[in-house]
């Protein structure tokens, strides 16, 4: 794979990155401080500001960014993978050895720093998808479609019938046991305790090793998307493609945001809030695709989010540390603040802690070319591959 130098790089991509990083912070910092995945947000949260701070990051960060993130994982593989076909050199064997390395990241990220991990399913969804990588953008999106639609589609219809059928089985509940236990463990807990927890909570939110069933109709259609926006270059051309661009803004936050509302509108249940996430969330990750690639077409907007876009090119970098500094915060052993803060204060925390990382971020590539962790994965991608004097000349 060739070197992606500063002036090869798509500075918007970068941008879009660097803001996603932002978004699914600000929606982790949920899980980082409280019991949230046990809990139904809709009734738990009593305190008006924390009502209202949650109301706004379910309805427009929560479910529409790491739509965007996946999106984007699969556009930078594409671009790999054609970079590789016009120097007629080999993707696949680099690409599945990459991604192994992510994979064991992720692992290392989801079992000793934080259960919420996402980087076992890029992972696993990028060995998917590079098994269809040299398919045209038209069959990337067919079978993007038909993966994601036909299953959510009938798990939706079902949950609809279920919830008018018999609404008791539909509402959210809250696991109070699931709730103490948490609170215990990770506020007062030895490291063990809080491993065993973290083990639980991993367990739970991949539905006990569905976790492949679930990438495969959740997580590969998005990267599929991000593949054939890739080989379409929408991104790159987003001043010529314009219109539609604008179609897909106007669209997507409408159709996108109406969606959304739905818990507050109809009630929540497990249809309204499953329908919310699964349809609205993608379609106002497109729209904010869109908005950022055409603010990228004014020559001052780049300049003005080169700091975000630094965040953007060492994602995984600023990724882990937000896990690393939060989890340090929360849990028992760093400070021990878990269950004692709100959901205002830890937005807040979200925001000026990523801000902080904009400054490193900026710092480290006055001297670097690499975040850290970028680095350390490129080393374990090409160690024993490729001549000492091949290695040294790539930049993922």
């Amino acid at each position: 794979m060739s070197p992606t130098g500063e002036k090869e790089r798509v500075i918007s991509i970068d941008v879009m990155r660097g803001f996603a990083l932002l978004g699914i912070f600000v929606v982790n910092m949920l899980f980082f401080h409280s019991p949230y995945i046990y809990v139904n947000p809709y009734s738990w949260y009593q305190a008006p500001g924390d009502y209202e701070t949650y109301k706004w990051i379910d309805i427009f960060v929560q479910g529409s960014v790491y739509p965007l993130f996946a999106m984007l994982f699969g556009y930078g593989l594409a671009m790999q993978f054609m970079k590789t076909q016009e120097r007629g050199t080999s993707f696949t064997k680099l690409a599945v050895r990459r991604l192994l390395v992510l994979l064991l990241i992720g692992c290392i990220h989801a079992f000793l720093i934080w259960s919420g991990d996402i980087l076992i399913t890029y992972a696993l969804a990028g060995l998917v998808l590079i098994t269809m990588m040299k398919l045209k953008p038209f069959w990337l999106l067919l079978i993007s479609a038909l993966l994601f639609l036909i299953p959510n589609g009938l798990l939706s219809g079902f949950l609809f019938v279920l919830a008018k059928i018999d609404p008791n089985n539909a509402i959210l509940y809250t696991g109070i046991q699931e709730v103490e236990a948490s609170i215990v463990a990770y506020s007062q807990g030895s490291w063990v305790d809080v491993f065993w927890q973290r083990l639980d909570d991993w367990l739970y939110m991949s539905g006990n090793g569905l976790i492949v069933i679930m990438m495969l109709f959740m997580i590969v259609p998005f990267l599929l998307i991000g593949a054939a926006a890739a080989k379409l270059k929408l991104i790159e051309r987003a001043r010529e493609l314009k219109v539609f661009w604008i179609i897909t803004i106007i669209i997507g936050l409408a159709a996108g945001t109406a969606i959304k509302w739905i818990p507050y509108v109809m009630g929540d249940n497990v249809f309204t809030v499953t329908a919310q996430d699964t349809f609205g969330g993608p379609l106002q990750a497109m729209a904010y695709a869109g908005i950022i690639a055409l603010l990228c077409t004014i020559p001052v907007v780049p300049k003005i989010l080169s700091p975000v876009a630094k965040a953007g090119r060492m994602s995984m970098t600023i990724y882990l540390m937000q896990s690393i500094i939060a989890t340090t915060i929360f849990y028992a052993y760093g400070f021990g603040l878990y269950g004692k803060i709100d959901i205002v204060t830890g937005t807040w925390m979200a925001v000026g802690i990523y801000v902080l990382q904009l400054v490193f971020a900026e710092i480290w590539f006055i001297r670097f070319k690499q975040g850290p962790v970028e680095a350390l994965w490129r080393k374990l991608t090409y160690s024993n591959i490729l001549p000492k004097k091949d290695e040294n000349k790539i930049n993922l």
